[in-house]
């Protein structure tokens, strides 16, 4: 198996608060890859550690080696580079003060793309795969922040996509989102495994079971186990991590 992402020995801890206690995990390229686990298990504070913005939590102290193919992310000068390389969607919208069509452009026009014809064609091809080309393809030049918070966060996902990434984080994605479009989604999510690695933190561990390739479930910081989807939904090897998948708590 052709591991993507590593986790050597990772702490993380919020004024001196454990988030992530010496996490070590592999995750494979170009497949969907879940995270599970209640409320402050440390799913988002592993998903922040990929593409470094953990770094905006002043507090936070990052321990151990985390490798993205051969380069050391948490010691990596070239934070803007990585962030390019690994998109990431919150749970909830975060939109540019932009146009709709210069939400999606932005990141490509300080890449340096800036050819008419190829962002149009970039921005229908995001668009399209948020679910959100249809609504929105003719009125691009309508305020990002003017859509309701379901398009938004589609927004939000195509500008992700934008980056052309090789690595997609998705932290709780769809809680903004309506069902009907939730499964639209996980549709295209399916079809983009093919062409990057998905980082998929989620709260509904049904959405894992339907989505993810390996799941990791994590609970008070600690990773407890880790393995292929059905095997961790039918036959854990953890107590606690039956009582979870089954709804025991959460």
């Amino acid at each position: 198996m052709d591991d993507h992402i590593r986790f050597r020995h990772v702490s993380v801890a919020y004024a001196g608060k454990p988030a992530l206690r010496d996490i070590n995990l592999a995750i494979p390229r170009r497949q969907i890859f879940g995270i599970i686990g209640p409320a402050n298990s440390g799913k988002t504070a592993l998903l922040r550690c990929i593409n470094r913005t953990i770094d905006f939590e002043p507090s936070a102290r990052v321990t151990g080696e985390l490798m993205i193919g051969d380069e050391d992310v948490l010691r990596t000068r070239n934070v803007y580079g990585l962030r390019r390389r690994v998109g990431m969607v919150f749970p909830l919208p975060v939109g540019l003060p932009l146009s709709i069509y210069e939400n999606v452009a932005y990141a490509p026009r300080r890449a340096g793309l800036h050819d008419r014809r190829e962002l149009d064609a970039l921005v229908e091809q995001c668009l399209r795969s948020a679910m959100l080309w249809d609504e929105v393809k003719d009125r691009l030049d309508l305020l990002g922040t003017r859509l309701s918070g379901g398009q938004q966060q589609r927004l939000t996902l195509a500008r992700a996509l934008s980056h052309r990434p090789e690595i997609l984080c998705l932290d709780e994605f769809s809680i903004a989102i309506d069902p009907v479009t939730t499964m639209k989604i996980e549709d295209v999510l399916l079809e983009l495994k093919a062409q990057m690695t998905i980082v998929l933190a989620t709260n509904l561990v049904q959405q894992a079971r339907r989505l993810a390739d390996r799941t990791a479930f994590l609970s008070a910081a600690r990773l407890i186990e880790v393995g292929d989807t059905e095997t961790i939904f039918t036959h854990p090897g953890e107590r606690l991590t039956q009582r979870y998948v089954n709804g025991e708590f959460g």
